[in-house]
């Protein structure tokens, strides 16, 4: 079991049936997730311009118990390979986040990952309160995290199957 120090990482993936440039332009769209995900509920580039190296977006979020906002920072940007960004402080980030493109023989095989930490977010406040606990919630909170990027890129590959709107 992993600590929140140890920066857990999570990843899925899915073969799409669509050229990796329909589903570039799928994962770069920054409202996609909301689509799919039942925590995060969309997101506004903050600078003119959508995504590219160093743009930002404000991310909303909402659970059970809790509504928050989150600024992120796009810091990994490879057309047609790499979305990826981090949320909060470039240099300590609460996480990060990236999708990777890569060709397939069905179209393109979609991942979609993410790192915990290492810097403060509600997962580090809780564990604070509940130290004794902190492998546990670690692990809880990485399997919700995988329930809605599964979601996610389910979503996605049924968009981009399905083909233009």
């Amino acid at each position: 079991m992993a600590r929140y120090a140890d920066k857990p990482t999570i990843d899925v993936s899915v073969d799409i049936a669509a050229p990796v440039a329909a589903v570039w332009e799928l994962v770069t769209d920054i409202n996609m997730p909301a689509r799919f995900s039942a925590e995060f509920q969309g997101a506004e580039w903050l600078d003119e311009g959508g995504p590219g190296l160093g743009a930002r977006f404000v991310g909303h979020n909402e659970r059970k118990t809790a509504k928050w906002d989150t600024t992120c920072t796009v810091i990994d940007f490879v057309p047609l390979e790499r979305f990826g960004y981090a949320v909060n402080d470039i240099d300590d980030p609460a996480a990060s986040w990236w999708f990777d493109l890569e060709p397939a023989a069905s179209g393109c095989r979609l991942t979609m990952a993410a790192e915990m930490g290492p810097g403060p977010s509600g997962v580090i406040s809780y564990i604070r309160r509940h130290p004794e606990r902190e492998e546990e919630i670690v692990a809880l909170r990485l399997e919700e995290w995988r329930g809605n990027m599964t979601a996610t890129v389910n979503g996605i590959k049924a968009v981009a199957e399905a083909g233009p709107v």
